[in-house]
């Protein structure tokens, strides 16, 4: 079977932002396993308008970008009791690209971006990815030194083991429905 590719979204593009520290961490984490080929997705780089035609460069390379994936991880920070507006907007700014393919989630927030995942999950469901029921969450009080400099505690790695294994599961079996 063909190596998988692996997308690790980063869900906020706001100054200041922690979830690069997160995402950088996941794909340490991720390449040592050697299952797929994982690479960083930063939404900021695609500078999606927030109106067009879909002819634009960024929703252009968005949607190359989204084709070329089999499979995603998301890291999500919970804004306000759910995802941020970007997340949302580029979940929005493709469909078929994201359809038959499935994605792990990583959150982050108060009390771990618990509420962010149960928007996000909603979303996924109607662009026909399956989302895999484990679920890292990540505590902005005792994961984050001053909120800002990320220090995860041990027991997340597993986490993130497991529901990288569930991932490359389903990203595997729906690709054959591509």
């Amino acid at each position: 079977m063909q190596t998988l590719t692996i997308g690790i979204i980063l869900g906020s593009t706001r100054p200041g932002r922690v979830s690069p520290q997160v995402g950088y961490w996941v794909k340490d984490l991720a390449d040592q396993r050697g299952d797929a080929n994982y690479e960083i997705v930063d939404i900021a780089d695609y500078k999606l308008p927030l109106e067009g035609t879909g002819e634009e460069p960024g929703f252009m390379a968005w949607s190359e970008k989204l084709y070329s994936l089999d499979g995603f991880v998301f890291i999500v920070p919970e804004y306000n009791h759910s995802i941020p507006a970007v997340l949302k907007h580029a979940l929005d700014s493709a469909h078929d690209e994201w359809s038959n393919k499935a994605a792990g989630i990583v959150s982050y927030g108060s009390i771990g971006g618990a509420r962010a995942v149960e928007h996000l999950r909603g979303i996924l469901g109607e662009l026909k990815v399956a989302d895999v029921r484990k679920h890292p969450t990540l505590s902005i009080f005792t994961d984050f030194e001053d909120f800002t400099v990320f220090k995860p505690a041990e027991l997340h790695m597993n986490n993130v083991n497991v529901m990288l294994d569930e991932t490359i599961a389903w990203s595997g079996v729906l690709k054959t429905l591509r």
